[in-house]
């Protein structure tokens, strides 16, 4: 019973970082030799600092390594598989401690017990939060099609929604200073002449990562101008992508959503793999 309450509690612990967008990693034991504290199948969730915050794995040094790789795994969001192992067995099969080889990471369990270990940590990060502007047909079609990708979405607009405008739970309806927008990592300006200046500009204060603008080049360019006379930077207004979207040669509402979305795709996975001209191209 106490097994159980405790697998439910960090099942939960892990559903709520999930909700809340907070980086941390899950460790668990798959393989263990000789006398250890921690048997395979125990797991548990770490932060972003490397604490273990719910779970079970073992004394002080598996801690500490465990510490290390998730803290690792975090940073580039790639997984670790940690082999802990006492010093003799290190230096039987020719590794020290903080090698790499054929994936595995080793890594010295310096516990009395003298045990083998070998822990899979996996990183869980947040979503990247897309925050689209507007209240037209675009931002409807781009709502609807983002649900389909694995993003945190919001969305905001100053204008009144049609009654067939799609929900979203996270809902703001101003241009105006917001925790949401500093947390965006793409944020689509769809609004169409209802609160473009007013949306570009909160979007470059702010801090959005990538920030995309529906319009044409030349449209851009004149609001860009009365940016510049707001004091934004130019380097910021340079940053943002006029007109949004991959040129498909779209030109419905939805094939117009679609190159937006190729685009933030294109740009999140050329990240993921560290491919920065990629993403700049």
């Amino acid at each position: 019973m106490l097994a159980r309450t405790t697998e439910v509690l960090l099942e939960d612990e892990i559903r709520n970082r999930r909700d809340a967008g907070v980086a941390f990693a899950v460790a668990t034991i798959v393989r263990t030799v000789a006398s250890t504290s921690a048997k395979p199948g125990a797991k548990a969730l770490i932060e972003a600092d490397g604490a273990i915050a719910h779970g079970f794995l073992g004394g002080g040094c598996v801690r500490s390594a465990v510490g290390r790789a998730a803290r690792d795994a975090i940073a580039n969001g790639q997984p670790q598989f940690l082999s802990l192992r006492p010093e003799d067995l290190l230096d039987a099969e020719g590794v020290a401690a903080g090698d790499e080889r054929d994936g595995i990471l080793y890594a010295r369990n310096g516990c009395p017990s003298e045990g083998s270990l070998d822990i899979f940590v996996e990183p869980v990060l947040p979503l990247p939060h897309l925050l689209i502007c507007g209240s037209g047909a675009v931002a409807a079609a781009l709502i609807d099609l983002s649900r389909r990708f694995d993003l945190r979405l919001s969305h905001c607009t100053r204008a009144a929604l049609p009654p067939d405008f799609p929900h979203v739970d996270t809902q703001i309806t101003h241009f105006d200073e917001d925790p949401i927008w500093q947390s965006v990592d793409f944020c689509v300006v769809a609004t169409q002449g209802q609160g473009d200046q007013a949306a570009l500009h909160r979007a470059l204060i702010s801090g959005c990562g990538e920030v995309s603008f529906l319009g044409s080049r030349r449209k851009f360019t004149k609001l860009a101008a009365k940016l510049r006379a707001q004091g934004i930077p130019d380097n910021d207004i340079a940053r943002v992508k006029a007109p949004a979207g991959l040129d498909i040669h779209a030109i419905t509402p939805e094939e117009i959503a679609l190159s937006i979305l190729a685009q933030i795709v294109m740009t999140r996975r050329a990240r993921d793999r560290g491919e920065k001209g990629a993403a700049a191209s």
